[in-house]
């Protein structure tokens, strides 16, 4: 947040705290902006290197991986769509994996240069994972970027710092490359390797599964034929988890007294 220092005829020049001005154009300036209000904004340096502000939101800052796509090539490197209008963000040629292509899409680490003190990306991200060693508790809720699926599971950039790894057979709901998803650890293992899950602890994943499993009774009618006899795969499909965590909200229901267990049906209780 910058406060709003004075208005000039092509934009506002916002305050920072050790006396220089930023300018934020006039196009990028928020309704209701005024002299002293403070502004949010996302500040990054020109082509003539000058500060400039804007309220527009990049798609990754220094110290995160996204998915970006490239605007251009030149001799310079490959430019990438970076979420701001006025700037697009360099992968030199010294920081490709192969020569990216106009249009393309690649996973890419956003860092200061410190040569250059320009905001710029690298798709070499090993050397930027895994650095210090993970300290996670378990059931600790971390943001995962999908990043690959292999034959055992997705693997993962957790938190922007380390890899992780979230197993086929603990998923119950799609997942896409490129994605970002709230996943609790499971475990970290001896090689600094974290593995996930979808679902935090086992009793807020059932109770959570409980409620789902009343809401498609009242949809129904109050009755459904997908049971704890049902197979794996059908309850997956019905209700997207483990047919143990299923049992075990049904359990849960029935001894509350919520839902009836009969032949090949359960339905709600009168």
């Amino acid at each position: 947040m910058l406060a709003v220092a004075r208005e000039v005829d092509f934009g506002y020049y916002l305050a920072t705290d050790d006396g220089r001005e930023i300018l934020l154009p006039r196009k990028y300036a928020p309704d209701g902006i005024a002299i002293g209000k403070a502004v949010k904004v996302f500040v990054y340096t020109d082509s003539d290197d000058r500060l400039i502000a804007t309220t527009e939101t990049p798609y990754a800052t220094v110290g995160e991986f996204a998915y970006l796509q490239v605007n251009d090539v030149n001799a310079t490197g490959a430019f990438l769509d970076w979420g701001i209008t006025a700037k697009d963000l360099l992968v030199p040629f010294s920081q490709q994996k192969a020569r990216m292509k106009r249009g393309g899409i690649y996973l890419v680490y956003v860092y200061l240069d410190d040569a250059s003190k320009r905001v710029v990306a690298s798709a070499k991200i090993e050397k930027y994972l895994d650095n210090a060693l993970p300290e996670y508790r378990h059931g600790q809720p971390v943001e995962a970027l999908v990043i690959e699926h292999t034959p055992i599971g997705y693997k993962v950039i957790v938190d922007n710092r380390h890899r992780g790894m979230i197993y086929d057979n603990e998923i119950y709901r799609p997942l896409e490359l490129e994605q970002t998803v709230r996943a609790y650890v499971k475990s970290v293992r001896p090689d600094g390797k974290i593995d996930l899950s979808l679902g935090d602890s086992t009793g807020r994943r059932v109770m959570s599964l409980s409620d789902r499993i009343i809401e498609v009774l009242e949809q129904a009618g109050g009755r459904i034929t997908v049971t704890d006899r049902s197979t794996p795969e059908e309850i997956k499909e019905a209700f997207a988890c483990s047919k143990k965590d299923f049992k075990k909200a049904l359990g849960h229901l029935y001894k509350e007294g919520k839902v009836l267990l009969g032949e090949g049906v359960v339905e709600l209780a009168k």
